[in-house]
Formats: C-alpha cells, structure tokens, sequence
C-alpha cells in the first residue's frame, strides 16, 4: 500500500514532466493522453486508498529523510486518515475534469502542452499538501501550489493584465506565507520537530508557555503559533484583508480559475487550520480571530459580486465569500462542517467556472454578462448543470451545497466562541446575498433577451462534449454529495483526524438533533436560511428576469453604495497607494538623498573635490623659486614638531 501512497502523487508529476520537457516531440494529442491518464491513475489510487482507510487502515510513516540537523530528522512522509483521503479523492477528481475540460477550452492555444504539465504540477503539488505528516513537507506543497498558480494566473504572459495579476497574487501570498513560515519556525523552537503527531502530543504541556516578542508584552506560546498560521491561511485561503489577489486571478485561462477556486489552493488553508485542530482547540483568541474574519469575509464579498458583470468575477467572489463560511466554521470548532462544505462546494464551484468557461467559448471569450441572455436555448447542456450548481450555491433544500451550508449556520448558533453573534449574523445574512448574486449570473446569462450582437448569435451552439461531460459528471455529486452528511459531519468519520474539546464541540450537541437528510430538509423550511434562500432567489427572478429596469434605477439612486461595492471598498487602492505607493516613494527617497546626495554627492563627488581643492591649494606653492620651498618646509617642520610634541 506504502508504493500506491507514492504512486498518487508521483504520477501527475510525472505527466507533468513529460508534457513540459516532451510536449514539442510527443504532440499536443499525447500530451493530454499522458497527463490526464496520469491523473487518472492518480484518482483510482486515491479511490483504492480510500476504501482501505474506510476499513479501518490508517498510515503514518517517512518515506525519505532529507537531512538531519542535531536532534531533528526534515523527513518526507505520509499521513493517511480519513481527512487526507477525502481530500485527495475530491482534489484528484476535479483535476481530473478540469484536464478534460482543457482540451476543449485550450484547444487552439499556442501553449497547450505546457499548460498540460503546469496542471499536472498543481495536482502533484496540492497531493504533497495534503498527504504530508509534517511541517517540513506541508511548507513544501504549500510554496509548490504558490508557485504554480504563479505560472498559471500569467499563463498568458502576453498579457499585461495577466502579469501584473500573477505578481498581485505572488506578493499577497508571500505576505501569509511570512506569518506561516514564522509559526513553522517557532513550532521547531519550541517543540523540537516538525511531526504533527508528536506536536500534537506535547501542545497540552505547553499550554500557558509564553513568549515576549516586544520586551513587556506577553504572548501565549500557542496562541502565537496559531495565529502565525491562520496568517498563512488567510494569504492561501483568500481571507479578508489578504483576499485581493483571488478576483484578479481570473485572468488566467478559466479551467486554471475552477482547479484553483474549487479543489486545490484556495482551500489549502482550510485543510491546514482543520489538520491543525490539536493546537487551534487550545488558544481561544486564535478561533475568535478566526472568526471574525471569516465572517467579515463572507458577507461583504458576497455584497461585492452582486455588482459585478464579468462572468468569472461573480464566480471568483462567490469563491471568496464560500471560503468565508469555511473559515466561520474553523473558528467555531465545527472542522467536520468546514470540511464538508469545502467538499460539495469543489463539486459546486467547479460546474459554474466550467460552465463560465462553456459560456465564454460560445460567446467568443465574452465575458460581460450584459452581453448575454436568451443562451439556455442554445446551450441546453451548460444551462441545466449551471442550474443544479446554482441551486447548491443557494443552498436550496436537497443540495449538496444546502447540507453543509445549514450545518455551518446551525454550527455557529449553538457556539460559544467570543465573537460567534458576529459571525452568526455575517453567514445568516449572506444567504440572502448568495442566492440573489447566484441567480443574477443565471438569469443575465441564460434567460431574456438576447443581447449579443448578431454575428455571436448566429454562432452559438452548445460546446463540445470534452467540456460539457466534465460538467454532467461533476453535477452529479454536486446533487448528491450532501447526503452523506450524517456520517461525515455528525458521525466519527473524523474522529480520529480532528480533535475538538468538549467544551468546543457544537457538532456534538448540533447532531443530537439530527434526525437524517430527510428530517434536515423538512426542518429547513421553517428556518431562517430556507426563506432567505428562496428571497434572494425571488428577488434576482425579479429584478433580472421580469422587472430589468430597476437595477439600472437602484444603481442611480444608490450610486455612493453602488461605487463602494464595484471598487471593492477602495482596499486595491489603499494597497497601490500605501504599500506601492509607499515603496515608490522610500525608493525615491532614497535614490534622491540616499544616492545622489550622500553616495554620488558626498562620496564619490565629494572624494573628487577634496582632491581638487587640495591639488589647487598645492599647486599654488609650485611656483619655481627657491624661497617659497624654503618657507613651505620650515611650516611643514613646524607643523610634524607641534603635533608630536603635543
């Protein structure tokens, strides 16, 4: 079993390695035959391992050691339980559409072979995260998907917009990763290795250790290496104030935009913060931290995709604000539930950016959706998968999506976690906001009239099966993958993966009243999130679909909040101006006075004019006559006479 562990993540890479270094002798046609079935050796490897996980065969061991410093082994090895293996089922099998898919949306590209092996490289890069047993390893895998996403965000590096979206992205992510690796270094300071399992076993001990970072301020040790990594996770995971690099990720090709924001990065930092729920479970502050920003994050990314008309951006900011109620979750202790909805959400989110993509490829790449409408009669197909996943993304009872959204709500409402009435009343309204933003994008797409010009509409067909078959197949889950939400979320699918503290633990007193999907369906419709689902629902039907004048009215009448909304809050601009605009300004500064005056004007100028006005000075006792030399060497003597006698 030990050689199949192996083989997950080794065969994408090497998919990936052929692809890139053989991809000009092998073709474009055995590029994608080799990487996509690589990582469909990948994903039935991953199905195997998850079968014998479920029977009861867990793994924890090195396979390589890297080196070995004093007391402490940097090793490569395995973690294999029940929250690894789910995820690497979940992050195998989308990537495995998503290769499919490319063939279709790739098709005509210059770059089609290298753009096989940087997708191979993600799908290598997040199996090294997620099957890692220690610190070393998940660093690793975290940096591996980071640069990556580098590589593919500027995939179209003829592009400027693309560049200076990869960079964004890089920059903002090297910001969480500095925290990150910070808590890394101060686990290895203070508990001696990098192996979860023997941190885990000494955080209790090491419960009320503190450490002064400013002489007189005391910190936690635990607290601080908590926060350290939830630092990391909100660079990779896209939370509020580092979330402004995922919407400009969007330029990158759209199958890049559904593996990044359905299965791999995005949701890294929700993994890490649950396989580290050992040391979260202890600091209190950390998981109200948590908290607050995961609530800031899920209501007001929500309110910003209400107003946006790029296709793909509705779906980015969907992403930023469902990662919002992941984190919610984390914070509230409710690991199994933020887990869960990170799996039906990369079923979910996934059919509407490649349902996006579908769009896009029979629009001509036209992304603006008031350029739409009347497509659900061209593009039947991509219409109905784009329907289901849409009813998910509300959370309309029988949905995956449904199922792990009410569990986080309900979650957070039985919490007690400083900071949960924030939080509870940021998930509870974002669900008005999610159902109105969701079918706005259905509506303005698929339904009314149509509003291209008349050559794109002579043209529209439905897409090519390579693109629709990934999205038949992934709206299946996308349907059905909530229904396990008794074992997984309220049962000890867990238990040996995610530990939580009695006085933590929501999930326990939640499923005590859990009386199976069907009583949970039933029960939603006298709660708040059903009726806010179906509102929000009303409310897009009606403003987009029947009544298509009054948006055009509100947004006059509400221009001020209208503005905030589509600049973002004016967080782009704060960063251009004091982080870019403040290093632009220290490098003026320093070029100016740093530079001119003091190196050039001091140093190098300043040396050459010392020279020259001593050069004229002595020149000016050059001048021939015997008694000018004279006088010159008695004021020498009696100048060396009085400095040594002095």
């Amino acid at each position: 079993m030990q050689k199949l562990y192996l083989l997950v993540p080794l065969a994408p890479l090497l998919g990936s390695i052929i692809a890139g270094l053989f991809g000009r002798y092998i073709g474009r046609t055995w590029s994608h035959r080799v990487t996509i079935a690589l990582v469909f050796v990948s994903l039935m490897s991953s199905i195997v391992i998850f079968w014998d996980v479920l029977e009861g065969n867990s793994y924890n061991g090195s396979v390589y050691t890297w080196l070995v410093s004093g007391d402490t082994r940097f090793e490569i090895g395995f973690l294999i339980d029940h929250l690894s293996a789910t995820m690497m089922i979940v992050v195998s099998l989308v990537s495995l559409m998503v290769h499919i898919y490319t063939i279709g949306y790739m098709h005509d590209d210059p770059g089609y072979q290298r753009f096989f092996s940087y997708i191979s490289l993600f799908t290598f890069s997040m199996m090294m995260l997620v099957m890692s047993n220690n610190f070393l390893q998940l660093f690793f895998g975290w940096e591996a998907v980071g640069l990556v996403s580098y590589l593919l965000i500027g995939f179209w590096y003829t592009r400027p917009t693309a560049i200076y979206a990869n960079l964004k992205a890089f920059l903002v992510n090297r910001v969480g990763d500095f925290g990150f690796l910070l808590g890394i270094a101060l686990v290895l300071m203070h508990f001696g290795t990098l192996d979860y399992t023997l941190v885990f076993e000494q955080a209790p001990g090491l419960i009320e250790e503190s450490i002064e970072i400013i002489p007189g301020i005391s910190w936690l040790v635990i607290t601080l290496i908590c926060i350290l990594l939830f630092i990391g996770a909100m660079g990779k995971s896209a939370q509020f104030p580092l979330h402004v690099w995922l919407p400009d990720s969007m330029e990158g090709p759209t199958p890049i935009s559904a593996l990044i924001h359905a299965a791999t990065m995005v949701t890294a930092g929700i993994f890490m913060v649950a396989r580290m729920s050992p040391l979260f479970e202890l600091s209190e502050v950390a998981l109200s931290t948590i908290l607050v920003v995961g609530g800031i994050t899920t209501l007001f990314m929500a309110l910003i995709a209400v107003v946006q008309t790029d296709i793909k951006r509705v779906v980015a900011y969907s992403t930023l604000s469902q990662l919002g109620y992941m984190t919610v979750a984390l914070g509230a202790s409710a690991y199994s539930a933020a887990i869960f909805h990170l799996m039906t959400h990369a079923f979910f989110k996934a059919v509407l950016f490649l349902g996006a993509g579908s769009v896009i490829i029979a629009m001509h790449h036209e992304q603006n959706m008031q350029k739409m409408g009347g497509l659900k009669k061209y593009m039947p197909i991509t219409y109905w998968t784009m329907f289901i996943a849409a009813l998910a993304s509300a959370g309309v009872p029988g949905f995956s999506g449904f199922f792990s959204k009410d569990a986080i709500i309900e979650a957070v409402h039985f919490a007690d976690i400083p900071g949960v009435g924030f939080a509870y009343f940021c998930v509870l309204a974002t669900v008005f906001v999610t159902a109105l933003y969701t079918f706005r994008l259905i509506f303005m797409t698929f339904h009314g009239s149509p509003r291209m010009d008349d050559h794109t509409r002579e043209h529209l067909h439905e897409s090519p099966w390579v693109v629709t078959l990934p999205l038949v197949v992934l709206a299946i889950p996308t349907i059905a993958a909530g229904w396990f939400i008794g074992p997984v979320v309220f049962g000890e699918y867990f238990k040996d993966a995610i530990y939580v503290l009695p006085q933590h633990d929501a999930i326990t007193r939640l499923g005590a009243e859990f009386t199976g999907i069907f009583g949970m369906i039933l029960h939603a419709f006298s709660t708040a999130p059903f009726w806010l689902s179906i509102a929000g629902i009303f409310t897009a039907w009606y403003l987009y679909n029947y009544r298509t004048d009054i948006p055009g009215k509100v947004k006059t009448s509400c221009g001020p909040i209208y503005t905030l909304l589509d600049r973002k809050y004016y967080i782009d601009e704060l960063y251009s101006w004091l982080f870019a605009g403040g290093t632009r300004s220290l490098g003026t500064v320093l070029w100016k006075v740093g530079d001119v005056k003091i190196i050039d004007g001091f140093f190098v100028n300043g040396t050459a004019k010392v020279v020259s006005l001593t050069a004229a000075l002595v020149r000016r006792y050059q001048t021939g006559y015997i008694y000018h030399y004279a006088f010159t060497m008695i004021i020498g003597i009696f100048v060396i006479l009085t400095v040594w006698l002095y």
